[in-house]
């Protein structure tokens, strides 16, 4: 389950949030990438700085509307298959988006991604989290392990 928001736009209809303050209802990278395209979609693929201030917005409102404040990231479809230049200055630009498109935008958090075996992106939302070096745990992009339950 989850919140669907709806717009007029032909290149994006819809958007749908699932956003589970219940640890048990978390899932894994494939698991939620499967999920979306059960549901006739796909992990979210963000091609601007507009979009991400949208999505942004639109993740304000949702977590507001709850019973209150809680921590949980969001997957987003941006990966990196393979380990072969996973640990080499050449990293960041393994990542690609799940459907398949080819936006060059990127939201990294400070120092990262790290690489390494972490392979899938999510989007920060950590509110009640302590600042780090890039400032609040909020919005920004953090590369996980693809089994993490998000």
């Amino acid at each position: 389950s989850g919140q669907k928001v709806c717009y007029g736009d032909f290149k994006h209809s819809c958007y749908k949030l699932a956003y589970f303050q219940d640890l048990s209802r978390r899932v894994g990278f494939q698991e939620a990438r499967q999920a979306c395209e059960i549901d006739g979609g796909a992990l979210l693929s963000l091609e601007s700085e507009a979009e991400q201030q949208l999505i942004e917005n639109m993740l304000q409102n949702l977590t507001k509307s709850g019973s209150g404040i809680s921590d949980g990231d969001f997957w987003i479809g941006l990966w990196r298959s393979g380990d072969g230049l996973a640990s080499s200055s050449a990293c960041p630009d393994l990542y690609r988006w799940a459907d398949g498109s080819i936006s060059p935008f990127r939201n990294w958090y400070t120092d990262e991604p790290s690489c390494g075996s972490e392979a899938c992106v999510v989007m920060y939302h950590q509110p009640t989290a302590n600042p780090g070096l890039g400032g609040p745990y909020l919005y920004q992009w953090n590369d996980d392990r693809c089994n993490m339950k998000h």
